[in-house]
């Protein structure tokens, strides 16, 4: 993962009805759900539906597989704990940092260092 990836993912779910449609994936588990029931669960048209989830997908966040005459659509889960971890990676890094710059500097003071 890299910043333009996390930043065009972080981006389009910027978008409470993007996000909204994610959640609800999120939430389908890995059985993912029918186009028709998620289009029935966001109260959407088909086309606007449509157009929210090829951003979602072309970002990598969704996917759609063909189950005979429906179009599935899945949360792609690899991708958003990647994202996750991208963003907590660093969690309290400079906290730490700071934390050991200001020991350093007492010992040095006090003569220890």
């Amino acid at each position: 993962m890299n910043i333009e990836i996390a930043s065009s993912q972080l981006e389009a779910l910027g978008s409470p009805t993007r996000f909204g449609i994610f959640r609800i994936l999120v939430r389908a588990g890995n059985s993912g759900l029918a186009v028709g029931q998620l289009q029935k669960r966001v109260g959407m048209p088909g086309s606007t539906l449509s157009h929210h989830l090829k951003r979602l997908i072309d970002i990598g966040l969704v996917r759609q597989e063909r189950a005979g005459t429906s179009l599935i659509c899945h949360a792609e889960y690899p991708a958003m704990e990647a994202l996750l971890e991208f963003l907590t990676a660093e969690c309290c890094a400079d906290e730490y940092r700071q934390a050991d710059t200001s020991s350093t500097q007492a010992a040095s003071t006090a003569g220890l260092a």
